[in-house]
């Protein structure tokens, strides 16, 4: 079996580093947390308690795909398991996730099947973002039609997660990439600061005929949410961002303005129809959306 490498991005995830580095530094395989200027003590914890890891402590947050491009360039690994910080693996699952990737030269990306803490499926198989799919999530489409592979195909609807198959992109959570695909495509983009990161990827490993494919036979835990809901107003703006910025990327600044119309009209319903703080963000959403041009959304940090 070829080496494996394991890269960890942390950001403010000091409550899970315990759980999770337990798990992956039993596997023996090398193991680098790359921490994204944590405020909560998470470097601190790493370097103290496990001496084994790798540990790369960065001056600011450059977002998940550039926080893992940096543990990449440090990797000495043939397969890289690109990982959050608040996933942990279940029993031998990094050693079957490798061994049917041997099994599979086509694929360049391989995503195991995940589970939430309390043992339920957590579907993690997705369809690329097209405005017909950002329109059934964003104006509720999908909910009128649950068991609609059509309404809810950005969800990956009608998706067997007890089987092997190929999928359009992967929660990237944990995600096993062939290290030739990944330096083929370039790594991440890093104009992606946060979401969308992995589906880019995934978009461009099948592009250059790499295969992106589901195996159920691997399993890790993820509680998913660790670093966005520690600033979710602006995570909010970001994944909305995101969505403007691989429409304008794959599919050409037209389809992203008419992206950001869509969103923009779509927050606004959201803020009829929500209380509180969802509100709030749908309405704080909807003037970020109407404050500029589609250029000028993608090339503000605001």
């Amino acid at each position: 079996m070829n080496a494996i490498s394991i890269i960890v991005a942390a950001r403010d995830a000091r409550p899970y580093m315990e759980r999770t580095l337990r798990g992956l530094s039993a596997t023996g395989h090398e193991l680098i947390v790359v921490d994204c200027a944590s405020t909560d003590g998470t470097a601190a914890f790493v370097r103290d308690r496990f001496a084994g890891v790798r540990l790369v402590e960065l001056d600011a947050n450059p977002g998940y795909g550039s926080a893992l491009d940096e543990g990449v360039r440090l990797a000495s690994g043939d397969y890289l398991l690109l990982m959050n910080a608040d996933a942990w693996p279940v029993g031998g699952a990094v050693e079957r996730l490798v061994a049917f990737a041997e099994t599979e030269p086509s694929a360049g990306a391989i995503g195991p099947r995940l589970l939430n803490p309390d043992g339920s499926l957590q579907p993690s198989v997705r369809g690329f973002p097209t405005l017909w799919r950002l329109a059934t999530e964003y104006f509720f489409l999908r909910w009128l039609a649950p068991r609609s592979r059509v309404m809810n195909a950005f969800y990956g609807a009608g998706f067997a997660h007890d089987s092997v198959r190929d999928a359009e992109f992967l929660v990237g959570a944990v995600l096993l990439v062939r290290r030739q695909a990944f330096e083929e495509v370039g790594g991440f983009d890093p104009s992606f600061f946060m979401f969308n990161e992995e589906v880019d990827l995934c978009y461009r490993l099948r592009r250059r005929s790499w295969r992106v494919v589901f195996f159920p036979g691997a399993e890790f835990f993820h509680v998913g949410g660790a670093s966005t809901r520690l600033d979710w107003n602006r995570m909010y703006r970001e994944q909305l961002r995101s969505h403007l910025r691989f429409l304008a990327k794959h599919y050409g600044p037209r389809q992203a303005d008419h992206g950001r119309r869509l969103l923009l009209w779509a927050m606004r319903l959201r803020a009829l129809v929500f209380r509180g703080e969802r509100r709030r963000l749908s309405r704080e959403a909807a003037a970020w959306l109407a404050g500029g041009d589609t250029a000028t959304l993608l090339d503000s940090s605001a």
